[in-house]
């Protein structure tokens, strides 16, 4: 079973050839051979001479062109991966790693929309009823007893009544859990590192989605573990995919997005879930759910949490359902790691921040919460409406209630060639390379429908992108076009 899951996986994933690259190495008085090599390989990573999923050569032709031992290129390429550089790939090979890096991060602008046109940021649709919402709730506080949750500082995991209102919001959610398994969060991302920080020793193996969130990427380098990322269709992660990575051992976790994937848009099914949970309690796994975004979706899914009670992490946040500005989110835990997620809050935060947690709190009591995300839901079916009218065929991947759309870069363009050209025209969009995590994911762009932009600003920059996509690129960009 085991060699045809593994087959099975390598028929997934294309197959590619090494890259052309022979490095001249400079060895500093005292440097060993494998850190020389190690350096070489990190600067041309660095300097774009390796690119994201480019294949390394294999141990033995780089040993024999750089006269090495096959064991000193072995070091060196193990510690480029352990310094998050170079991912392996069982029975493929080894691959350069897509990194978020500064040229990633001025991707992603954050600027007024007077400034730019900012499609680059997946944020919460942001309305006169939001900032209503936010007034109202201030004039409240500040007219209110704020002792109970201003003069403390402890429990660590949350106060008691915020965490039995946690306990209503997720139960919406498909997630029931007593209020000893949850944590209250400073969002979703803090909610995944907790998670991650209770399970991951440096080295494991993590998988997650070919195209993945940003900041899982990140965390590999932060937490020291090896990101695989395994190739997906429109429900997400292929589970023969899933199970071979785990037949070849060494997977200690799967993170993954199976609500509105960032920045595919894809949701997985109630089968697909199933199927997910059934092959990581047979290897014995856990599985960290980021469902930031599963409060948009009004249909019942399981979650893969629920079915695996002492494998499984539920994030959750409302940050991009309800309010951006609400940074704050809930953590479900297994029962054996309360404690110990608790201990970890407390080192890497103290606690979440009990006034924003009583904004939440408060908002759920009353519905507010509720009706914000109605809006959210009601503005994203119409966003989504605009960039299908105007982008069409560009399209190619996302849902009626997504936040972002994931794009096809056209033949005679690349990536780089698109956000060059966009940024000159004030729109900022995404490339893939912040969110590559395994090969097969084909490229593309992503661009974000939320924020404060009305509708004709949107549909002023998606008129925008498609001039771009249909326009023929400066001569220094065209490839191959014949």
């Amino acid at each position: 079973m085991h060699r045809q899951a593994n087959a099975l996986a390598s028929d997934l994933i294309p197959a590619t050839k090494p890259v052309e690259w022979r490095p001249s190495l400079a060895r500093q008085k005292g440097e060993t051979k494998h850190a020389a090599l190690t350096e070489r390989i990190i600067a041309d990573i660095d300097a774009g001479v390796l690119k994201p999923m480019d294949r390394m050569p294999t141990h033995r032709d780089l040993a024999r062109e750089l006269s090495l031992s096959v064991q000193t290129v072995s070091l060196s390429y193990k510690e480029a991966e352990r310094r998050g550089y170079l991912s392996g790939e069982i029975g493929r090979g080894t691959f350069v790693k897509a990194r978020v890096t500064d040229r990633a991060g001025r991707m992603m602008l954050d600027h007024s929309p007077h400034e730019v046109l900012d499609l680059s940021i997946v944020r919460g649709v942001y309305l006169d009823a939001h900032e209503n919402a936010s007034r109202d709730i201030l004039r409240e506080l500040a007219d209110s007893d704020n002792a109970e949750f201003m003069r403390p500082c402890r429990p660590i995991a949350g106060l008691d009544r915020h965490r039995q209102t946690a306990r209503i919001w997720l139960r919406t959610l498909g997630v029931t859990a007593p209020a000893e398994r949850i944590l209250v969060t400073n969002g979703a991302a803090h909610g995944i590192f907790l998670a991650l920080s209770c399970i991951v020793r440096s080295g494991d193996v993590i998988l997650c989605e070919n195209l993945t969130d940003h900041g899982i990427i990140g965390l590999s380098s932060i937490l020291g573990f090896s990101l695989k990322g395994l190739p997906t269709d429109d429900e997400g992660i292929l589970p023969g995919a899933l199970e071979a990575a785990c037949a070849a051992g060494g997977v200690r976790a799967l993170v993954l997005v199976p609500t509105l994937n960032n920045p595919t848009g894809h949701i997985s099914g109630a089968g697909r879930r199933r199927e997910i949970a059934a092959i990581a309690e047979r290897y014995g796994i856990f599985v960290i759910e980021d469902e930031v975004y599963r409060p948009m979706i009004e249909e019942e899914l399981p979650s893969i949490t629920e079915m695996l009670p002492d494998l499984g992490f539920f994030v959750t946040s409302f940050t991009k359902t309800v309010l951006t500005g609400l940074r704050v989110g809930y953590l479900v835990v297994p029962p054996a790691y309360s404690i110990r997620a608790a201990s970890i809050l407390r080192v890497s935060s103290w606690s979440a921040t009990y006034l924003i947690g009583e904004i939440a709190t408060r908002w759920v009591e009353n519905g507010t919460a509720q009706r914000l995300l109605q809006i959210q839901r009601d503005e994203a079916r119409a966003r989504q409406n605009i960039a299908t009218e105007i982008l069409r065929d560009h399209i190619a991947s996302s849902h009626p209630l997504s936040l972002c759309a994931w794009l096809k870069v056209p033949p005679h363009w690349t990536e780089e060639g698109l956000v060059r050209s966009l940024t000159n025209q004030n729109v900022a969009v995404t490339p893939s390379d912040p969110f590559i995590a395994g090969p097969g994911h084909g490229g593309g762009i992503r661009v974000c429908l939320g924020g404060r932009m009305n509708h004709a600003s949107l549909a002023k920059a998606l008129m925008i992108v498609r001039q771009a996509f249909e326009q023929l690129p400066p001569v220094y960009d065209i490839g191959s076009i014949g």
